[in-house]
């Protein structure tokens, strides 16, 4: 997937004002329009210009597409970094649904499967509630699983008096409940925008995601564990002590254990708020031990002449 440069198809500078980039798109619509232009490939330029006329001037999404800063180049391979819209504060009228008939590049970075694709939708009818606001935060699994206060920043866009986009941080202090899920929102009332008519200022819900854990692997409330363990443990079992989010516990394993083979601690997953819990699994992988002395070599050269073992002998049945 290709980047685009949406500042070099407008033909205006990084610090172009609101106004400057909407006058650019005004002379290149005109240029390009395909019911009245003669340019080469008009359609195609019009579209693009369209495309990065939706992103620049919208202050969120500009303010969005700002954050890749200005290292990328047009036509360079693009992947969308892996804190792509993280702690990014945006109204529910920033939608993910306005993706038809762009490109690849617009879907991965504000399409509805995007991070900025979740919302809760524009308030209906005759309320005059500030506007709802929504944005993406890290949680590690540790507090998903106890809960507990944590401070969280966020990125929040504003257009400026001067006509440009400015990105201020706020600073938050939020409760995490335990047993937190990923895509789950938590809601802080009051801490949307303000109303301009009265009314109360709008809420604020932010969508859980995971950081990555140096142990775990999740699938809702269920964690996987890959367990390393030595060969002869697999081969006469053992008792060995197991990490939990709750603590290490001691776990069985078998004799003949097998690489691959899947064990469970019941309950050792995330809570739900009835008190239930997923489960652990835990997934046995065979460490050899390196031949790095000559003792070592001993011990193998002795297991290969009086083990009758052969791991391939299936094949010549």
């Amino acid at each position: 997937m290709d980047f685009k440069d949406y500042y070099q198809i407008m033909g205006v500078e990084r610090s172009s004002t609101q106004d400057e980039i909407k006058r650019a798109y005004r002379k290149l619509a005109r240029k390009y329009h395909p019911d009245v232009s003669k340019e080469p490939k008009a359609e195609e330029k019009f579209k693009e210009v369209q495309e990065a006329y939706e992103v620049l001037k919208d202050t969120e999404k500009r303010a969005a597409y700002d954050q890749l800063g200005s290292r990328w180049k047009e036509g360079q391979e693009f992947r969308p970094p892996p804190d792509w819209g993280q702690g990014f504060e945006r109204s529910t009228q920033f939608g993910g649904d306005d993706a038809a008939g762009f490109s690849d590049f617009f879907s991965s970075l504000f399409g509805a499967r995007s991070p900025f694709g979740a919302g809760r939708g524009s308030q209906q009818g005759f309320a005059t509630n500030g506007q709802d606001h929504v944005a993406r935060i890290e949680v590690s699994l540790e507090d998903a699983y106890r809960g507990g206060q944590r401070t969280i920043e966020l990125k929040s866009p504003e257009l400026a008096a001067d006509g440009h986009v400015v990105v201020k941080p706020r600073t938050l202090r939020v409760n995490i409940p335990a047993g937190v899920i990923e895509g789950q929102q938590i809601r802080l009332a009051g801490q949307g925008s303000p109303s301009l008519s009265g009314g109360r200022a709008g809420d604020l819900y932010l969508e859980v995601a995971f950081a990555a854990h140096p142990l775990f692997t999740v699938e809702g409330r269920d964690l996987t564990l890959t367990l390393p363990i030595a060969p002869w443990e697999a081969a006469l079992g053992d008792t060995i002590k197991v990490p939990t989010l709750g603590g290490s516990v001691d776990m069985r394993i078998p004799p003949g254990a097998r690489a691959g083979q899947k064990m469970r601690l019941k309950g050792r997953g995330l809570p739900d708020p009835k008190g239930n819990a997923g489960d652990q699994y835990i997934v046995l992988k065979i460490v050899v031990p390196p031949a790095t002395s000559s003792r070592a070599r001993e011990l193998y050269e002795q297991m290969q002449k009086e083990l009758p073992f052969d791991p391939r002998a299936e094949w010549d049945s």
